[in-house]
């Protein structure tokens, strides 16, 4: 609008006086002038793009021969090292962990930290309010939906193998410097320090992980792939080449040790069950052969097979069984006591959460020797799974802003596990008091859950139910697993080759069975050692990820038309009122180049513009109109070769995974509603 045609703005008002000009200030008007608009994509300015999703993209899939050759190759080798000559990997291992532990535990610890803290602040700055996905579509499953696949991920194998066991523990003996054994102050610090290695740390390295890759997924049109997530820091060639290549290699390997731990640990609790329910003796390394044998062919079945919908249905019947199993617990043990410890056990997280995160090797050797063995597994093993557990939650978020998805997938999963956690080891705990567990001189975590069942109604079926959920665990585990590396290895293909998915299937499997034969009488040792050494790679991709996101955010179509906001109303503000004092309005009228709301941002530039320029399959800039969503060679989303997503998906320990498609939508929900209760909008 030209200002000499604005009444509003003339100096000859009727009804007004003219105002006093203020000295060194312009008064004269802008002259009329041509506006040329710059080159851009698609003749759409990068503040108005409404974004691009994944399935909206044009792209080739296949293989990626390096990623499978360089990944696969190590992880086979391993499997054969550790089976042929099991003692030189544990030396080699052992040498490895010693070294990490003192002289990187300390990078572990600020990962973990430095992430929840830079997810908190991120959920409540202007970028919180971006979608992952395009301009106003809704989200893809209700918010029921969405929270009950959120519990699915925070259940799991851990819930069952260490709810029980880490609070009687650390009861039992409490970390270095904090309370006397077996007190009423150790009790309510046990579950504080459980919850603390449970709970939103852990669950903020998933929500940057997995806000991350649904950002580049469904917001810039990428694949869901880690390396997506830096093109902006690497550059396109680069993260689609080498260094991306790289990415995803840690990303395969972090997955396979961490998936791996947690199908050994399953191994070793049904093992047990097998133990209690047989009457044998002794858990022994063959039995872990067999068992893991069984569980890996029930893998190949559901992999090969095409169920995919039938285990997903498992998976959630899975979920359902061990929440209906920890609330038996409740009923029939000390509920009383649960009642008023949970509570307390939550408060004394919070009031002791800077404390334990303060805590490190400068404590001195008996806190180093801890945090070994307890804090930095832990975190090791979430960064380990953030590849695998992220894709997941990045799938089934898709159109929730980023302050929903990371205060939604921090606090909701954690106050399930806070509630698990306090009723499995607030009842180990109560019954050790009560001498109803016997004289424990080492918690041995396989067995407590079965030793405390024991001392529980029905006890004659609870060791077969509890080797039932871990079974299908351990499947479900494995199969969305290895459904993720697949999707890792192909390029993002969102339905890899099953050959492939069976392929690292199989190599996981092999994986659990050499940490397990690493390790001590427990057999935890080898599980432990292994991740720490396998996550430190990914660990330092965590910190660059945070980089790469924010690189991402701060040229987001949404944060550009804030800052033009920002700017022109600033501007606008001061320019009335020292003009017109309280009567002025605000018009959109052109300004002189480098002096409106656009004055610090160079929109033509390559990193606001490039990644929104369509291309066909080959990589070819192709035209296309955002307004109709046509190509201009015609092409449609139906030609895709690769059809609907279908990633698998799982838990921190679990597997729950997500549907995909219109029929499968009520598979992850539990709402019974047959189907999601909202719908993506057009943009």
């Amino acid at each position: 609008m030209n200002t000499e045609d604005d009444p509003r703005q003339s100096t000859e008002r009727p009804d007004h006086p003219v105002p006093r000009r203020r000295a060194g200030r312009r008064s004269d008007k802008l002259a009329t002038f041509d506006y040329a608009r710059p080159e851009y994509p698609h003749n759409i300015h990068p503040a108005l793009v409404p974004g691009i999703a994944v399935d909206e993209q044009r792209r080739r899939y296949s293989i990626d021969k390096f990623v499978l050759a360089v990944a696969g190759v190590l992880a086979v080798a391993f499997v054969i090292w550790g089976i042929v000559a099991t003692d030189s990997v544990s030396v080699v291992a052992n040498a490895a962990y010693g070294w990490v532990m003192e002289h990187l535990g300390w990078l572990f610890n600020a990962v973990a930290t430095i992430v929840l803290v830079t997810m908190l602040v991120l959920a409540f700055t202007r970028y919180g309010r971006i979608p992952l996905g395009k301009d106003e579509e809704r989200p893809e499953f209700s918010t029921f939906s969405w929270v009950a696949m959120l519990f699915a991920a925070g259940l799991g194998i851990g819930v069952m193998f260490w709810g029980p066991s880490e609070p009687l523990t650390y009861f039992l003996s409490p970390p270095p410097l904090t309370n006397e054994p077996e007190s009423t102050e150790a009790m309510h610090r046990a579950l504080a320090q459980t919850y603390f290695h449970w709970g939103f740390h852990a669950w903020a390295i998933y929500a940057l992980v997995g806000g991350a890759v649904a950002y580049s997924a469904y917001r810039r049109g990428r694949t869901l792939l880690m390396s997506s997530v830096f093109e902006r820091l690497f550059g396109k060639s680069r993260s689609e080449g080498w260094a991306g290549q790289l990415v995803d290699i840690f990303a395969i390997i972090a997955t396979l040790f961490g998936t791996a731990a947690a199908l050994g640990i399953a191994a070793l609790q049904i093992g047990e069950g097998v133990v209690v329910v047989s009457g044998v003796s002794e858990l022994t390394n063959t039995v872990l052969v067999l068992i893991i044998g069984v569980l890996s062919i029930g893998f190949v079945i559901s992999a090969v097979s095409g169920v995919s919908r039938g285990i997903r249905y498992l998976s959630n019947t899975n979920i359902v069984l061990t929440i209906g199993f920890a609330g038996l617990i409740f009923l029939l043990g000390p509920t009383l006591l649960l009642l008023n410890l949970v509570p307390s056990g939550v408060m004394e997280y919070f009031n002791s959460m800077l404390e334990m995160m303060g805590r490190s090797a400068s404590w001195g050797q008996d806190t180093l020797d801890f945090q070994s063995a307890w804090t930095v597994y832990y975190w090791a093993w979430w960064i380990s799974w953030s590849p695998f557990v992220g894709i997941f939650i990045a799938r089934i978020s898709r159109g929730r802003t980023i302050r929903q998805f990371i205060l939604g997938v921090i606090f909701i999963p954690s106050a399930l596990l806070f509630v698990a956690y306090g009723v499995m080891g607030g009842t180990a705990i109560s019954m050790y008091r009560d001498g109803k567990l016997g004289e424990i001189e080492t918690v041995n975590p396989a067995q407590v859950l079965f030793d405390m069942v024991e001392n529980l109604p029905f006890s004659q079926f609870m060791p077969v139910l509890i080797m039932a959920i871990l079974a299908i665990f351990f499947i479900t585990a494995a199969d969305s697993a290895s459904v993720v590396m697949g999707i890792l290895t192909t390029r993002g293909s969102q339905n890899p080759p099953k050959l492939v998915v069976v392929f690292w299937g199989m190599v996981m499997g092999g994986i659990a069975l050499v940490m397990l034969l690493l390790g001590d009488e427990t057999a935890l040792e080898g599980l432990q050692s292994l991740v720490i050494i396998t996550a430190v790679p990914f660990a330092i991709i965590v910190l660059l990820l945070i980089i790469a996101w924010f690189r991402e955010l701060n040229t987001d179509p949404r944060t550009l038309r804030e800052k033009y906001a920002d700017t022109a109303l600033r501007n606008a503000i001061v320019t009335g009122v020292d003009k017109y004092d309280d009567d002025f309005e605000l018009h959109v009228v052109p300004s002189e180049p480098g002096t409106g709301a656009g004055a610090g941002v160079e929109s033509t530039h390559s990193d606001y513009t490039d990644w929104y320029q369509r291309t066909d399959e080959d990589g070819e800039p192709v035209g296309y109109d955002f307004e109709t969503d046509t190509w201009a060679d015609g092409w449609e989303p139906e030609d895709a070769d690769d059809g609907g997503a279908d990633t698998g998906g799982a838990d921190a320990d679990s597997a729950g995974s997500a549907p995909t498609d219109p029929d499968d939508t009520a598979a992850g929900d539990g709402d019974g509603d047959g189907g999601t209760d909202t719908r993506r909008s057009e943009s």
